[in-house]
């Protein structure tokens, strides 16, 4: 084992300098040693804490991998994960990243919208109420099914998320929030004024904004965004009562139109 503690400790290092490529490198070296002593999934026959070893290494590979923008290989180490946070002979070894590992898979479910598994995931989880890393994602689910974006948009700025690696995904979170109140205001209205599209869309500027209209397809002219005519054939959705959700904490909706 001293060549795994030995490569464990060059990733914890390569990890806190955030040298990304190292570290993958690092884990690659470590699934190979680990594999060897048949510690990449729980056994009677494997020590539990070489296996207590093995899971956090692994929890490693999945913060590594958000950094690196692999989600691929974020699901390939959550999947791995899933034995040794079942296995009852880890009990009196417990993992201190564990909660903050599926509360990541759980904002990742969120990004995609998948709310089934998002549910499935958390009716395996007990005591979560008490958990940042968890209740994060709780709150914006929560959140996102009332519509109050505005919350969401709050929630993920980077002084309230959990941690680093949280903002990662909320980046991409706030992206498709943004782009489902362009669909609905799409349908609510033949225009808006530029500088109200900014606080509606989360934007930073108004700059950003007409960035986001021409990715769009939008017509922006005079410091009014155009939007195209419905061609009639997609449902209309209760596009009025999201937008009022989401700019109500900002000013009336009235101003907007």
């Amino acid at each position: 084992m001293s060549d795994v503690r030995q490569l464990h400790q060059g990733l914890v290092k390569a990890v806190s300098k955030k040298d990304y490529d190292s570290a993958t490198e690092y884990l690659a070296r470590l699934k190979i040693a680990l594999l060897e002593r048949n510690a990449l999934l729980p056994s009677d026959d494997v020590q539990p804490a070489v296996l207590a070893a093995a899971r956090e290494i692994l929890e490693m590979g999945a913060v590594v991998s958000i950094h690196k923008r692999d989600e691929a290989a974020f699901n390939r180490y959550y999947s791995q994960l899933q034995p040794f946070y079942a296995d009852t002979n880890l009990n009196k070894l417990p993992s201190k990243n564990k909660n903050k590992i599926i509360g990541l898979y759980l904002l990742l479910l969120l990004t995609k919208n998948n709310i089934a598994d998002f549910h499935t995931t958390l009716e395996h989880l007990e005591g979560y109420e008490e958990d940042v890393f968890v209740r994060y994602p709780v709150m914006l689910e929560r959140w996102l099914m009332e519509g109050s974006y505005d919350k969401v948009w709050q929630a993920t700025k980077s002084s309230h998320v959990p941690s680093e690696e949280y903002a990662r995904f909320s980046e991409v979170l706030v992206g498709t929030i943004r782009h489902e109140i362009a669909s609905c205001s799409e349908k609510a209205y033949p225009s808006l004024p530029v500088s109200n599209a900014k606080q509606l869309l989360f934007l930073d500027s108004e700059g950003a904004v007409v960035k986001f209209a021409k990715e769009r397809g939008w017509t922006v002219t005079d410091g009014r965004i155009y939007f195209p005519k419905d061609d009639g054939d997609k449902p209309v959705l209760s596009s009025n009562s999201i937008i009022e959700n989401t700019i109500g904490y900002a000013q009336e909706l009235e101003t907007i139109v």
